[in-house]
């Protein structure tokens, strides 16, 4: 297991030096922010000023020495527009777009799972039908669709539901969270379905087809001839094996969930780290979006680390053959 869980580190890390090679070049390369925050009647001194401030004087591959140098030691650089360290914004936001991806994610996993075990046991039902039926629109509908539905409907013309905004919050541990009051989960209860919608239709599937499959195999059937409660065989022995491509599949769109959360934010004007990507993108505040998109694929990387270290729990059949994979 301990040689399993080092060779995993070791690729992640690899994963990371190149990805902050692709990410530092692909953003710099791209656009003049000089012109940005240069003024109409600024001279060529005064843009050799700006040039220098900015730190754009130097090589690229020099700036980019610079940036990994100070990536080490946990400094991201200053963004262009703000003035303060990148990573000081970033964490400030995140705490807004966590929140609502867990909130997404427990939404898709309490009413996915179920929906989809009982879909795969029971699928000639008319409830099983509608039970797919719901996924199938969950899929095909894009997300801003949806919000702005659920917005015109419950927020304009019905009035239960908050449409923009976080609500009141609260401090937990120096971080101001909105999930412990009840008008902050009244306003994330909207943005946070929204969000969990591809999710649950995708665990919905999932659970169909790994139930479908699993209750035909040699196992619950010598489980079911021995004697064993039916309740057990679904809840221990079927499940354990479902949970396998749910676990991965929703560890890869949680990373996504939390990354590209944009749409949604943008549309219930939710104070996250998707609102800020655009503002940055929008100034070519470069720091800015190159310490979000680090954070991103370093965000990615664990969650795959964790993926792998958890598949193999699962499944020791993984952890052996590892040394051949």
């Amino acid at each position: 297991m301990t040689e399993y869980i080092i060779r995993r580190v070791l690729q992640a890390l690899l994963v990371l030096m190149v990805m902050t090679l692709l990410v530092f070049f692909g953003v710099n390369v791209i656009g003049n922010p000089v012109y940005i925050f240069a003024s109409s009647e600024c001279d060529q001194a005064c843009l050799t000023a700006i040039i220098k401030d900015l730190g754009l004087d130097q090589p690229i591959w020099r700036q980019y020495l610079t940036f990994v140098g100070n990536l080490i030691q946990g400094d991201m650089g200053k963004g262009f527009t703000h003035g303060v360290p990148a990573l000081h914004l970033i964490l400030e936001r995140l705490p807004a777009t966590l929140e609502l991806a867990f909130c997404a994610l427990l939404m898709a996993l309490v009413v996915g799972l179920p929906l989809g075990i009982y879909a795969g046991l029971k699928p000639q039902t008319w409830t099983a039908k509608l039970i797919m039926s719901f996924s199938t629109v969950a899929f095909s509908l894009p997300v801003f669709w949806i919000g702005i539905i659920m917005i015109l409907t419950f927020s304009v013309q019905l009035g239960w539901m908050p449409s923009v905004g976080r609500g009141d919050t609260v401090a937990l541990g120096g971080v101001r969270l909105s999930l412990f009051t009840l008008d902050g989960l009244h306003h994330l209860a909207m943005p946070a379905f929204t969000l969990s919608l591809i999710m649950m239709a995708m665990v919905i599937r999932l659970a169909r087809a790994g139930m479908r499959e699993v209750m035909f195999t040699d196992y619950i059937k010598f489980a079911r001839a021995s004697g064993v409660p039916e309740r057990r065989i679904l809840g221990v022995h079927a499940l354990k094996n479902i949970l396998i491509p749910i676990v991965t599949v929703l560890g890869m769109e949680f990373g996504g969930v939390i990354a590209f959360a944009v749409v949604v934010e943008s549309i219930f004007s939710w104070p996250g780290v998707g609102k800020m990507l655009i503002d940055a993108i929008g100034v070519l505040d470069r720091p800015l979006i190159v310490a979000y998109l680090i954070c991103v694929v370093f965000m990615f990387v664990t969650l795959n680390l964790l993926i792998d270290i958890l598949y193999s729990l699962l499944d020791p059949r993984i952890r052996l053959g590892g040394g051949r994979a």
